[in-house]
């Protein structure tokens, strides 16, 4: 809910490989260690490869976000203000005027929300006291009479006891009030006779309530004992008596039941005709039937925006839905410039190394953070990853001595712990063919064609082409759902060093012109490519130039 230290997201890219994932633990802990409430999280499903890494050195999977749209959560309010159904009017007016709300929720005993109340409900019930209301049907009890009037109980019965009578205001002579009363009725009373007061108990009233701290005869409290009859002294006057007693009803019988009201996770785009059409001031939040907060129509028209910094990434096609609603206040990259527009400048690092957290080490190092065991072999396990074992041509001297001295602090051989890594992500496992084509994806804009492109690392690459029908049906489905021109697939061999390049949609003749290849199959051999970034993109950017110029 609003309020507080809202946190920075530090986050990579869709479809996370694991330089997504452990850069954005990396960088969160260097962010905490300077005191910023930055928190690692990830925008999609852990491939094998990270999880490995991550139980290796005993971390927790960064939280998962789906998307950064604006959220009920994000302008809700605490709700510190509440009343519930068995309360009196008189105390939802005093709760009203100390919190200057317009409209309180209304609750059971359990914490369940039950209703709404508001100042035009208790406006209304004002004017209905013009007259004295029966209390019958309002299910009102002694107690509430009790607790409104301030009264002092001289001769008690059972407080919890519902009131079955009228109200009488005994305002003219003893005669013409005995004349009205009924059994179980309530009698208001000033300064009388200790005879009069005797009259009124003869006609089985339940309860005598004497207003103005009057006077009673001994004799009068001895009878009321013998008869069960309340007696209550209240320093009011009786015509305050009559309306204090009015506002004993309980809130339930004015509240408007079944509000409408919001989750915690409903987008605001989603609530605002809601809002539009019924108008109220405010609404109540809901979660598992529990009263958690307050949202008004107010509060969605500005929005806090959510605070990201990027990492891995810098495309807005490869960044978490929603990204266009947050305020991005960093970006920690290692890729190309990808064209995400900032309202405002914002700290930007940016290196050609090989991977994101070869910069993120580095940064520890160079502002005098120390990097924990745990977080020096994540940081480790992304270089090994994003370098295949330092194999890549994207793979530079930096990349390696900062491995190196990951590795020392991680307490790991290098080299052993990174073959077994990248065997733990070789393969496709139990993957389905639509994740598959969907492992460690990203977006491009290849001059005017909209490209989306995987990879999967593989010992045996002829296990992934097996399954060619299977993967050209979920790329085509790829390219409907994400509106791209053409998918391609990098199925790369970790053994041999190579890439298997499939490809669906069009056109394929920028394949065909970016590596001189024939594709009139639907996959071509790229010996000696590792890279996406240095080998797969670049000649695909160049073609789309060629072409263009054609």
């Amino acid at each position: 809910m609003k309020g507080g230290n809202k946190p920075i997201y530090v986050i990579g890219h869709r479809n996370p490989d694991t330089d997504s994932i452990c850069s954005a633990i990396g960088y969160s802990h260097l962010k905490q260690a300077q005191g910023v409430n930055a928190v690692a999280a990830r925008c999609g499903k852990i491939n094998n490869e990270t999880k490995y890494a991550l139980e290796y050195f005993k971390v927790d999977q960064p939280l998962l976000l789906t998307d950064l749209y604006p959220r009920v959560k994000d302008v809700a309010l605490e709700c510190k203000t509440v009343v519930r159904q068995h309360d009196t009017l008189r105390h939802l007016g005093e709760v009203m005027r100390k919190s200057e709300l317009q409209s309180v929720p209304v609750t059971d005993s359990n914490g369940d929300l039950v209703g709404i109340v508001t100042v035009s409900d208790l406006a209304k019930r004002y004017f209905l006291e013009l007259g004295l209301q029966s209390l019958v049907e309002m299910r009102v009890r002694y107690r509430d009479i009790i607790q409104a009037t301030e009264a002092k109980v001289l001769v008690a019965g059972d407080e919890n006891e519902l009131i079955e009578g009228n109200i009488i205001i005994a305002s003219g002579s003893a005669f013409s009030t005995v004349s009205i009363l009924n059994k179980k009725d309530i009698v208001l009373v000033g300064d009388r006779s200790a005879e009069t007061l005797l009259k009124f108990l003869d006609c089985g009233i339940s309860c005598l309530v004497v207003t103005q701290n009057s006077r009673i005869a001994p004799e009068v409290l001895e009878e009321a004992e013998k008869k069960g009859v309340f007696i209550l002294l209240t320093p009011y006057d009786t015509y305050t008596v009559g309306r204090l007693i009015n506002q004993c009803v309980p809130i339930r019988r004015i509240m408007k039941e079944n509000p409408v009201c919001f989750r915690p996770m409903d987008l605001l785009s989603d609530i605002k005709g809601v809002m539009d059409e019924h108008r109220y001031r405010s609404y109540p939040v809901v979660e598992n039937g529990k009263l958690v907060g307050l949202v008004s129509a107010d509060e969605i028209m500005l929005p806090e925006r959510e605070k990201i910094i990027l990492v891995d990434h810098n495309e807005r096609g490869q960044a978490i839905e929603g990204i266009e609603d947050a305020k991005i206040v960093e970006i920690i990259d290692h890729h190309r410039l990808g064209g995400i527009q900032t309202s405002e400048p914002i700290y930007i690092h940016q290196e050609p190394v090989g991977c994101t957290c070869t910069i993120v080490a580095n940064m520890h190092w160079d502002n005098d953070v120390e990097i924990p065991p745990s977080i020096a072999g994540l940081l480790l396990s992304a270089i090994i990853s994003d370098t295949v074992l330092f194999k890549s041509p994207t793979c530079t001297p930096k990349d390696r001595k900062t491995a190196e001295r990951l590795a020392e602090i991680a307490g790991v051989n290098l080299k052993e712990y990174g073959l077994a890594m990248l065997r733990a992500g070789a393969g496709i496992g139990d993957k389905t063919p639509a994740e598959i084509v969907k492992n460690d994806l990203k977006e491009f804009k290849i001059g005017d064609y909209r490209v989306i492109v995987s990879q999967i690392s593989v010992m045996d690459p002829q296990e992934v082409l097996a399954l060619e029908p299977q993967l050209i049906e979920a790329m085509k489905k790829n390219c409907e759902n994400e509106s791209a021109d053409l998918d391609l697939m990098m199925i790369t061999d970790i053994l041999e060093e190579s890439t298997y390049l499939m490809y669906y949609g069009a056109p394929r003749t920028l394949v065909a012109e970016a590596f001189r290849k024939d594709t009139s199959g639907n996959y071509i051999f790229l010996p000696g490519v590792l890279s996406r970034k240095k080998q797969c993109i670049p000649p695909l950017s160049e073609a789309a130039k060629r072409i263009s110029q054609q």
